[in-house]
């Protein structure tokens, strides 16, 4: 899981990776012999109760960040790679009435948006404005979850049936909802690798970071345990009890997994 390819003194979060690391990345996988695919055909081949080939990769792209047009996308077709972005439809630059209060950076146009999939990558959802998705009532919920899909099916002329959590976490009322609206698989983040038979609304992801090394990135490819990895897991694992108690003092929630 990335958010930004782009120099960090350009770059909003401290999640960037810079190009030069990226493309590092990439070579590496390619000269290891992986292969990638998208977040939707891993789903499709859980859902009939298949397995992705061995040194399979699926990266993928949280928010809709320019740089994935500018930086990322011409690495990953040099490299002969694919992706899927999950686009948060209230952030993409020319979204118009539909945006949202306050985009983190300079986001996709819908231009490139289509761009990117029409390059070979896959377009999927992640929310319109970047809600807490567990945190808000029932009704804001479906609208923040039917109409980013909508928006992008519109858009792009294609079926979106792929959505990324934001902040990666959701609940079972989240997931019930999405299910219900039409997506048929869901990625949180969990830092864990997938296997065959996951729940397809909670199919986990590892985050790769500013300061991911290559020997860290092989680790975690390889699925080997990394340092990151163990902290990630364990700040998520937080996260998740102290959201289920807001949610539960709030009274938003009734689903109590979180992930």
């Amino acid at each position: 899981m990335y958010h930004e390819v782009n120099e960090p003194a350009e770059a909003w979060g401290s999640l960037a990776v810079s190009p030069a690391v990226f493309s590092e990345q990439l070579s590496y996988l390619v000269d290891a012999g992986y292969t990638t695919m998208t977040a939707g055909a891993l789903a499709a081949l859980i859902a009939e109760g298949g397995q992705a080939p061995p040194r399979t990769v699926v990266l993928t792209f949280d928010d809709g960040f320019e740089d994935f047009h500018r930086h990322a996308v011409p690495a990953l077709v040099e490299h002969g790679c694919t992706a899927t972005v999950f686009v948060t439809t209230g952030w993409v630059q020319d979204a118009g009435s539909e945006s949202a209060a306050k985009r983190p950076g300079r986001m996709l146009a819908w231009s490139q948006v289509a761009e990117v999939v029409t390059a070979g990558m896959e377009a999927g959802a992640h929310s319109c404005q970047h809600p807490q998705l567990d945190q808000i009532p029932a009704a804001l919920l479906r609208e923040e979850l039917y109409t980013s899909k909508a928006r992008l099916e519109d858009r792009l002329g294609i079926p979106v049936l792929g959505l990324a959590y934001p902040y990666g976490y959701s609940n079972s009322r989240v997931r019930e909802m999405a299910r219900a609206v039409g997506y048929d698989h869901g990625y949180a983040v969990r830092n864990t690798t997938t296997s065959p038979g996951a729940d397809l609304f909670r199919l986990p992801r590892l985050t790769v970071h500013h300061s991911t090394g290559l020997s860290e990135f092989q680790r975690l490819v390889e699925g080997q345990i990394a340092l990151t990895m163990v902290r990630d897991r364990a700040l998520t694992a937080a996260w998740s009890v102290v959201r289920r108690s807001k949610a539960t003092l709030t009274g938003v929630n009734r689903g109590r997994d979180h992930a």
